[in-house]
């Protein structure tokens, strides 16, 4: 009997270091595919068998249960990453398991740019290939209620950034972490605001700052772009900005803005109507905001472009009348003369 026990002991041992050695020899054996690159995709709370599958639909030449077998032996059983991935010729289980625990995944990304209206930020997002587009079919206030949005419009409260997600991604997803970030931002511009400032909410801030990231492009004129609104909300002047006339004119502005456009009234009309439009006219970027919320101390009321990129700012009508002169009417004046010689 100790005989026969100790022969089946034996064996049992031979049997598991058998086992162990060809489990270690397929796990470093590279396994077949089609391709010198192949991408699969992991759905959400697969298992390894569940991964194991979607490789063997991509070509892969792996067997689910020597997968999870493997995986069950190297402790990796329940980790399981979802995501897209894409491997080489030449892996091995092991590296695969490894890039399935680790989450090595491949990751797409869309870009939302500072100045983009809404209309524009769907029409990326609704553009993007890697993108599930969940959100294609519903309208702003849907949106707005599945955000979790109480103000007037969605308009502004998404935040202009480059993100990244795996493909197959919902743009409802994108779209969140675009607001929770906005509302970061916009909380932490807000908490660190000149107290003085003629903003009852930050909202006011966000609607302001959309007029303010519309007026330049320029870094360095920004904050004195921000300081002559802010001047003119505190005396009562009308903000007169061309961006908000353009923005209620919506999807009938041609691109030439004229006298009439500034004398149609509309709720965003800001040369008809006293104080802030109803709604933010663009996602406004971090150092709009920020220019928005700290403005330098100045006494500027007005200012115009200079034709370079750069504006020129004015205290005085008559101030500004002059540099409205020499850099708008002026050159257009040499251009016209320029043009009429024969």
């Amino acid at each position: 009997m100790r005989k026969l026990f100790a022969r089946l002991v034996l064996f049992g041992l031979l049997a598991v270091l058998a086992l162990a050695g060809w489990i270690g020899w397929r796990a470093l054996t590279p396994v077949s595919v089609p391709s010198n690159e192949v991408e699969f995709s992991v759905p959400a709370g697969s298992s390894i068998r569940g991964a194991a599958r979607q490789m063997a639909e991509a070509g892969i030449g792996i067997y689910s249960w020597e997968f999870a077998l493997l995986a069950r032996f190297s402790g990796r059983g329940t980790t399981v990453k979802a995501g897209n991935f894409v491997i080489s010729r030449g892996i091995t289980p092991w590296g695969l398991l490894g890039k399935l625990s680790r989450g090595e995944f491949t990751q797409e990304e869309v870009t939302l740019i500072e100045g983009w209206t809404l209309i524009q930020m769907r029409e990326a997002l609704n553009k993007h290939p890697a993108l599930r587009h969940d959100s294609r079919d519903m309208s702003a206030a849907e949106l707005r209620q599945y955000l979790g949005i109480t103000d007037k419009a969605l308009e502004g409260w998404l935040f202009p950034d480059t993100y990244l997600f795996p493909k197959g991604e919902s743009d409802l997803k994108v779209l969140a972490r675009a607001h929770r970030a906005m509302q970061r931002v916009l909380n932490a511009a807000w908490e660190a605001r000149d107290p003085t400032l003629p903003l009852a909410s930050r909202y006011e801030a966000l609607i302001l700052a959309s007029i303010v990231e519309k007026e330049t492009g320029r870094e360095a004129d920004r904050p004195n772009v921000a300081s002559v609104f802010i001047n003119r909300l505190r005396s009562g002047m009308r903000l007169q900005t061309d961006p908000t006339v353009i923005y209620g004119i919506g999807r009938d502005f041609d691109g030439n803005l004229r006298r009439s456009d500034l004398q149609r009234d509309t709720p965003w009309n800001t040369y008809t109507r006293d104080g802030l439009p109803p709604t933010p006219i663009a996602m406004p970027g971090l150092a709009s905001l920020r220019a928005t919320l700290g403005p330098p101390k100045t006494d500027y009321l007005y200012f115009v472009a200079r034709g370079d990129g750069t504006s020129e700012f004015s205290s005085t009508l008559e101030a500004h009348n002059r540099a409205v002169h020499r850099f708008q009417i002026a050159p257009s004046r040499r251009i016209n003369e320029r043009a009429a010689k024969p």
